[in-house]
This record gives structure tokens, C-alpha cells and sequence, in this order.
């Protein structure tokens, strides 16, 4: 468990020092144990292979920051700020991620997970995130706009109102998701797996009754 004071002290900052420009960090396999964003801005690092538990990220400034190899558990990152963050095979668990901008992120090595997280109107607008898992999540409103995710699972997920448009979803799994709406003439679904009765929001742009 790392404290705001004890993080200092191992990454060599003293908080009470006049602020100047330093290169940012490297630091690897600690743990960060509900930091406050709000009270204590994340220092600028290169972290890999850290947990973030009950951390509070929301509308917190991360950009630039480098986080590979993490995990973040039970997190609030709503509406945190990611210009050119990069996010690399890293996992996020019991996460409320709303409004996220991951366009806005580095996109060079971009790859993660989620797991029972909420990413209600996130997007990932024109994003390459091939076999990307989504575990139990809820997708409400999210975009998914001119994205590829090819062999990507969503497995026991909501997606009600979420937007593709454009998007390449060849070989995805859908068989488990619910409350989605794709147009087969709009998307590229050559392969994807579905099943009944969540299939017919292949027909909802139709404006057919199925009885």
C-alpha cells in the first residue's frame, strides 16, 4: 500500500519542495492504495506493472502518462483527462469509467482489458483494438464509430444505445451481449457470432416487427 507521502519518498520528490520541471519517473510493481487525484495530482511516471486500487482518478489531468502491464481495481476514471496517455496491456476491473476519450489517448501499443466496468458513453472512436474482452460490462451510448474490433468479446454486456458506425467487428463475439443495434449494411460483421433473441438488433434499423 503507497501513501501520497511514502510515494514521494521513493520516487525521490519531496512534496514540500518548490515545484520544478523533472523527467518523469519509472516506476514499477507498487501498489497505490486510494489515491485522491483530487487532493494529491498522480505524478508524472512511467508505470509499469502497478495496481491501483480504489483510486480516485475522476476528471483527474493523466495525460501523458504511461501505465503498462497495470491493473486498476474498483477505480473511478470518469471524464479522467488522456491526451496522449498510453494504456498498454492493462487490465481494468470493477472500473467507473464513463466519458472516457480513448481517441485522445497515444494509440501506439494501446491494448487492455475490462471486467464488470461501467463505460457508459466512453468512446472509441476509429480505434484499432482487435481481440479487446469486455467481461460483464455496461456500454450505454458508447461509440464504437469506424472502430475495428475484430475478435473482440463482449461477453454479458450492455450495449444499448451504443453507436457503430462504420466499425469493423469481423469475428467478434457478441453471443452473450444485450440491447444492441447493427446495421449488417453499415458494419462489417462477416463471421461475428450471435444468438437469439439478442440477434434480432441486427434487424432494428428495419423497423420490422418480430413476433
Amino acid at each position: 500500500m503507497v501513501r501520497v507521502d511514502e510515494f514521494f519518498s521513493f520516487a525521490g520528490h519531496n512534496p514540500k519542495k518548490s515545484k520544478t520541471k523533472m523527467e518523469p519517473e519509472y516506476i514499477t510493481d507498487r501498489i497505490f492504495d486510494k489515491w485522491d487525484a483530487t487532493l494529491q495530482p498522480l505524478p508524472k511516471a512511467e508505470y509499469e506493472r502497478c495496481t491501483f486500487t480504489g483510486c480516485q482518478f475522476q476528471e483527474a489531468d493523466l495525460k501523458q502518462q504511461l501505465f503498462t502491464g497495470c491493473t486498476f481495481i474498483s477505480c473511478n476514471l470518469s471524464l479522467a483527462k488522456l491526451n496522449q496517455a498510453s494504456i498498454r496491456d492493462t487490465h481494468f476491473k470493477d472500473c467507473k469509467m464513463l466519458g472516457l476519450q480513448f481517441p485522445n489517448c497515444n494509440t501506439f501499443g494501446m491494448t487492455f482489458s475490462f471486467d464488470n466496468c461501467l463505460l457508459d458513453h466512453a468512446s472509441f472512436y476509429q480505434l484499432k483494438l482487435t481481440k479487446t474482452r469486455f467481461r460483464n460490462c455496461q456500454l450505454k451510448e458508447a461509440d464504437f464509430s469506424e472502430s475495428d474490433f475484430s475478435n473482440a468479446v463482449f461477453e454479458q454486456c450492455d450495449l444499448a444505445g451504443a453507436t457503430f458506425d462504420r466499425s469493423v467487428l469481423e469475428k467478434a463475439d457478441f453471443r452473450t451481449a444485450v440491447n444492441y443495434a447493427i446495421n449488417p449494411e453499415k458494419n462489417r460483421i462477416k463471421k461475428a457470432r450471435f444468438s437469439l433473441p439478442a440477434v434480432t438488433g441486427l434487424l432494428a434499423h428495419y423497423d420490422i416487427k418480430i413476433d
